[in-house]
C-alpha cells in the first residue's frame, strides 16, 4: 500500500477540487491518505511567487475556470463572500482536531465545505465558532503546540520544494495540481515511465533566464 500526503490549504479552490476528486481518480488502487494543512501564503512568499488572485489580469479567469471545473465535475463550488482572505484559523483549527496535527479526511471535508459550500464568509467570527463547536477540537487554535504543527507542516512542504496547493507526495516525488491527479494515478499503478532519467530529466535542462544564470 502506497502512502500519499496531501499538502492543502482550505483558501485553494483547487485544492478543494481535487480533495472532492481524489476518491475517484485513484478507485481500485492501494493507498492511504495523510492529510497536511499547509500555510499557501508562506510557500508563495518562500519561492517568490504570487498567488492566482494576487495578479489582477490573472484573478477573473481563476475564478472562472474553477466555477467551470466544479461545474464540468459535477461537484458543488459557491465561491466565498470574500476571496482571497486569511485562512489561518481554518489551518490551525484542522490541525488542532489532532494530536499529531493531521486531520482526518472528514475534519477536512467539513471546512471546505464551509469555505466553498453556501457563499459565506470563510472566516466570519460567528460560523467560525460554530464550525469549531462542531468539529470539537482537542487543542485551542491559539494552543503553542497547534502553531508549531503548522509551521512545522509548512516547513516541510518548502523542504520538498512543494510551492502551491494541492500537492501529493508519495515516495519523495511531488505531484502539484488538480490536473495532476492522472500522473499521480499511473505512478501508482507502476508505469515504467516514473524512472530516474525521465523523473530527474528536467533537473539538467538549462534555463537560459537571468535569474537561472545568476
Amino acid at each position: 500500500m502506497k502512502q500519499i500526503t496531501f499538502y492543502l490549504d482550505f483558501i485553494s479552490p483547487y485544492a478543494y477540487l481535487a480533495f472532492e476528486e481524489l476518491p475517484q481518480a485513484l478507485m481500485g488502487l492501494s493507498y492511504s491518505v495523510t492529510y497536511k494543512p499547509v500555510f499557501l501564503g508562506a510557500l508563495l512568499r518562500h519561492h517568490g511567487s504570487l498567488g492566482p488572485a494576487e495578479i489582477p489580469a490573472k484573478r477573473d479567469w481563476t475564478y472562472r475556470h474553477v466555477m467551470w471545473l466544479a461545474h464540468s465535475k459535477g461537484v458543488r463550488l459557491d465561491m466565498p463572500a470574500t476571496h482571497p482572505f486569511n485562512p489561518m484559523s481554518l489551518l490551525r483549527l484542522a490541525v488542532a482536531t489532532d494530536e499529531k496535527g493531521l486531520p482526518n479526511r472528514y475534519v477536512c471535508e467539513t471546512l471546505f465545505h464551509h469555505v466553498w459550500h453556501g457563499g459565506a464568509d470563510a472566516v466570519d467570527a460567528e460560523r467560525l465558532q460554530t464550525l469549531t463547536a462542531g468539529l470539537a477540537p482537542e487543542r485551542t487554535v491559539a494552543d503553542d503546540t497547534v502553531k508549531a504543527q503548522l509551521k512545522a507542516h509548512t516547513d516541510k512542504a518548502m523542504a520538498l520544494k512543494i510551492f502551491g496547493v494541492p500537492a501529493f507526495e508519495v515516495d519523495g516525488k511531488v505531484f502539484w495540481g488538480l490536473d495532476a491527479l492522472p500522473m499521480l494515478r499511473a505512478y501508482l499503478e507502476g508505469d515504467a515511465w516514473f524512472n530516474d532519467a525521465n523523473w530527474n530529466a528536467p533537473l539538467a535542462l538549462p534555463s537560459d533566464l537571468p535569474a537561472a544564470r545568476a
